[in-house]
């Protein structure tokens, strides 16, 4: 990824541009608000690292001026204003996602591969396909090789969540997140009994199957051909 990093204080940055680089990732760096809002309004990026407080123009007002130039880049503001209305202002201002100082740096980075993951608002999918199978986000229907698959609620959203991740492994605390909402382990087997529900639909009936198990890590849908 290219990633833009809006940041004053050159510790934080440094640490953010090493981490990231040796993650693979490209980082631009600039140390105020004027020098990063020409870097965002000029180049392409996949994700904008931007504090709240810079010198010259502050967070909120860089993000604002791309937003109105039709930038719609992720942002991440990082910042040490922790406050519910700095959140909220953040949120209006037009960022995607809020980490409050000091951070972890494996958070950082889960947060970011978040915002990356997320289609541009003029591509997102309304039909999602894996192989003969299909969902359809509008209409609420799944259906494999023609034949409709009945789903219940919360199996639906964990087949749109694979789907939407369709190759790539998702583990167990990504769906206990994305599907059931929670921030923390309930250590029960919710997660595996609703895989083997999805499975006994999605694949029981056909040559080919879809859902994998990968083991100790979580769970994948692909196209086995």
């Amino acid at each position: 990824m290219k990633i833009l990093v809006i940041e004053d204080d050159k510790t934080t940055a440094a640490y953010i541009q090493k981490g990231m680089a040796e993650l693979g990732h490209v980082i631009d760096i600039a140390e105020t608000g004027r020098n990063g809002l020409f870097l965002a309004a000029g180049e392409p990026y996949d994700v904008m690292i931007i504090d709240r407080m810079l010198p010259g123009l502050d967070g909120l007002g860089i993000v604002k001026t791309i937003r109105a130039a039709g930038v719609r880049t992720p942002v991440l503001f990082l910042t040490a204003l922790s406050g519910i209305d700095d959140r909220v202002d953040g949120f209006q201002a037009g960022g995607d996602d809020y980490l409050v100082k000091p951070f972890a740096f494996a958070e950082l980075v889960a947060r970011i591969n978040a915002l990356a993951r997320r289609p541009p608002i003029n591509d997102v999918q309304t039909v999602l396909r894996v192989a003969d199978l299909e969902m359809d986000l509008l209409k609420r229907r799944v259906s494999r090789a023609g034949k409709d698959i009945d789903l219940q609620p919360r199996e639906f959203r964990l087949l749109e969540f694979l789907m939407q991740n369709a190759g790539r492994l998702v583990t167990r605390t990504m769906l206990l997140e994305h599907v059931w909402e929670y921030h923390f382990d309930p250590r029960t087997n919710i997660v595996e009994t609703h895989v083997s529900r999805l499975r006994s639909k999605v694949d029981r009936d056909f040559d080919k199957e879809l859902i994998e198990t990968v083991r100790g890590s979580g769970y994948m849908i692909r196209d086995p051909a």
